[in-house]
């Protein structure tokens, strides 16, 4: 009874977690293997800990994640050929993976070596005529970045604190996304809102890229069309309205239409019926006149 208790409070505590989104994958065509992998919750001495080794105070909705669960893991995959493909990933890091992006410079490197630091530079001039964006985090101390997701290695989903002073505790902090060209892409002001983005975008290989301005790559849009064709479809008329010339578009009334040729030959017969029963009047009327005679 005991363990029956446990598994219905599991199933309620997954159920509000991902908000409902495993049944709606489980009764989609072709979708197999959807995962959930249970976690027990972040004890409130790891979250202290960190904040004090980080010099940062998490947000109120993330810290309340990470007590109710330490970290976010939702997979599933679809059946090709008789084989099942990984396809979607939901990915939040645990609270001993929240590390951050940019590791202090060891004593072994060398003096002039390049780093992310130097990208800031460059960036300042190509994002000055963006007066209305959002100012993009720096790579130096100004910012303190800790990656939330991996994205599978096409970019990375972080925690971003701005306009951070050394020795002073940040407390304002963003979701941002940094693709594999190292530009930043603003996703969210809240973990709320990430949150709820990535469920509703199905974990979807390269979703984060539909809000940059190249969007994701053709094969990703042709998985986005088939298992979230509305919201892609709303993100491609806010973003890029021609950006779906790529996609095999298969309209069935031409491809399955058969060839017409019952009507030709029908028309060939009338005709040759309509000849024919001219030519029997012609006759006809030659034979009643020679009778006459």
């Amino acid at each position: 009874m005991e363990e029956t208790k446990e598994s219905l409070t599991f199933k309620g505590v997954a159920e509000r977690l991902t908000l409902g989104v495993t049944r709606i994958l489980e009764n989609m065509p072709g979708v197999v293997d959807v995962r959930f992998v249970e976690r027990e919750p972040a004890e409130k001495r790891s979250l202290l800990s960190w904040e004090q080794k980080n010099t940062c105070i998490l947000p109120e909705d993330l810290r309340d994640f990470y007590l109710t669960t330490d970290g976010f893991t939702l997979t599933w995959g679809v059946k090709l050929d008789n084989e099942c493909v990984s396809l979607g990933c939901m990915m939040i890091n645990s609270v001993a993976r929240l590390c951050p992006l940019l590791q202090p410079v060891s004593l072994f490197s060398l003096p002039n070596a390049p780093s992310l630091a130097d990208l800031d530079w460059e960036e300042d001039n190509t994002e000055s005529g963006k007066r209305h964006a959002p100012a993009a985090p720096h790579f130096d101390s100004r910012s303190r970045i800790f990656e939330l997701d991996s994205c599978g290695g096409n970019g990375k989903v972080c925690l971003v604190y701005k306009n951070c002073t050394q020795g002073v505790v940040a407390q304002q902090s963003e979701i941002w996304f940094l693709d594999r060209s190292l530009c930043w892409h603003f996703l969210t002001a809240t973990f709320t809102s990430y949150y709820r983005l990535m469920i509703t975008h199905l974990g979807l290989p390269e979703w984060q890229y539909a809000f940059t301005p190249y969007g994701p790559s053709p094969q990703a849009k042709q998985w986005a069309s088939l298992y979230q064709p509305l919201i892609f479809n709303n993100e491609l008329s806010l973003h890029d309205p021609v950006s779906d010339s790529h996609l095999n578009k298969l309209d069935p009334t031409k491809a399955f239409k058969g060839k017409a040729k019952t009507p030709i030959l029908k028309k060939k017969q009338s005709a040759q019926c309509s000849s024919g029963s001219a030519a029997k009047t012609q006759g006809g009327t030659g034979r009643h006149i020679g009778v006459k005679r």
